[in-house]
C-alpha cells in the first residue's frame, strides 16, 4: 500500500473539485479558506483517504500527476495546456536521455513537463526574453523538484542556441518563423521542431519558413478536447468549452522533397499531403540550409 512521504508532491481535492498541490514536510500546515491542513495528519497514511481541515471540510489525498502540476503552476500569462503539451511530447520524441531546447519559458508549463520526461539523463534548456517570466518558471521548477534537469537562459534567441545536437526544439514565442534557421542550427539530423501559435496567419507564416529552410515531415494540427458532467443520470458535455487554444506545427531537420517543397512555398495547386514519394521523386542529397 502506497503511503504519503515527506518531500512528496500529493493532491488535495476537496468535495467541490478545488484542487491544490503542496510537497509534504513535517511539522508544517497548509493554509486555504477551507481550513488548516496538518501535513503530519496526512505523512505516513494511505494515499487515496480523506482528511479533514481544522474547520471540518473534507480532501481526499492522492499522488499529484503532471496534469496536476502544470495546472498548478503560478502564471504570468497564458499557459500551454496539457492537451497540446501531451501531443507535442510524442510528436517531439520527448523521452529519458533526450536533450531538448524550448523558447519563451512563460511560466514553466511546458517546462515542467519537458523536465519529468527526460529524466534522469536528460536535459532541458530553456530561453526566454524577458527575466522577469523567468524568475517566476524558476520558482515553479524548483517547487516541483525538477531543477537538476533544466538550464535556463535569458536572452534574444535571434543570437541562436548555445547548444548543437539536440533531439528537439519547441518554440513558444511571438513570432517563430524568424528563428528557423537557429532552430535547423541546432537540431541533430531528424530531430524534431515544434511550435505553438494563434492564429491561422501565422501558421502560414510559419510554413513559408519551414519550406524555405528546407524541414521536412511537416504537420499542422490542432488538439480539441471535449470535456463530459460525470453523472450517469445526466451524461453530456460540460457547460464551458475551450475547443481552440493554438494551433500546433511540427517539422523535421531532414532531407525534403524538394519538388514538393517548391510547390507549397510558391503556393502550388498540389497539396503537400498529396504528395507520394516514389523512386525518381528527387531528394536534396544534403542539408539545405543551415550546418
Amino acid at each position: 500500500m502506497d503511503v504519503a512521504q515527506p518531500g512528496q508532491l500529493i493532491l488535495l481535492l476537496s468535495a467541490d473539485h478545488k484542487r491544490f498541490v503542496i510537497r509534504l514536510a513535517p511539522g508544517s500546515e497548509f493554509h486555504t479558506h477551507r481550513g488548516r491542513i496538518f501535513h503530519d495528519d496526512i505523512l505516513g497514511q494511505p494515499l487515496g483517504r480523506i482528511i479533514q481541515s481544522h474547520k471540518g471540510e473534507r480532501f481526499v489525498v492522492l499522488q499529484a500527476t503532471l496534469f496536476d502540476l502544470i495546472m498548478t503552476v503560478q502564471r504570468g500569462g497564458t499557459i500551454m495546456y496539457p492537451k497540446d503539451i501531451g501531443y507535442a511530447l510524442v510528436k517531439l520524441g520527448v523521452g529519458p536521455g533526450a536533450r531538448v531546447i524550448e523558447a519563451g519559458t512563460g511560466s514553466g508549463a511546458l517546462t515542467t513537463a519537458l523536465a519529468s520526461y527526460v529524466r534522469p539523463s536528460g536535459h532541458v534548456y530553456s530561453y526566454e526574453l524577458r527575466e522577469d517570466m523567468q524568475v517566476r518558471a524558476r520558482k515553479n521548477i524548483e517547487r516541483l523538484g525538477l531543477s537538476e534537469w533544466t538550464t535556463f537562459q535569458v536572452r534574444d534567441i535571434a543570437e541562436g542556441f548555445d547548444e548543437t545536437h539536440v533531439d528537439a526544439v519547441f518554440l513558444d514565442v511571438r513570432e517563430p518563423e524568424e528563428f528557423l534557421t537557429q532552430v535547423w542550427d541546432a537540431l541533430k539530423w531528424g530531430g524534431t521542431f515544434g511550435t505553438l501559435v494563434p492564429t491561422t496567419n501565422q501558421v502560414s507564416e510559419v510554413l513559408a519558413g519551414l519550406y524555405q529552410v528546407g524541414f521536412a515531415d511537416i504537420e499542422v494540427a490542432e488538439v480539441i478536447l471535449r470535456l463530459y458532467k460525470t453523472v450517469p443520470a445526466r451524461l453530456r458535455p460540460m457547460d464551458r468549452l475551450t475547443p481552440h487554444t493554438g494551433y500546433l506545427l511540427f517539422a523535421r531537420k531532414a532531407a525534403a522533397f524538394t519538388v514538393a517543397a517548391a510547390e507549397v512555398a510558391e503556393g502550388g495547386e498540389r497539396d503537400a499531403e498529396d504528395e507520394q514519394p516514389t523512386a525518381d521523386t528527387p531528394i536534396a542529397d544534403g542539408p539545405i540550409a543551415g550546418g
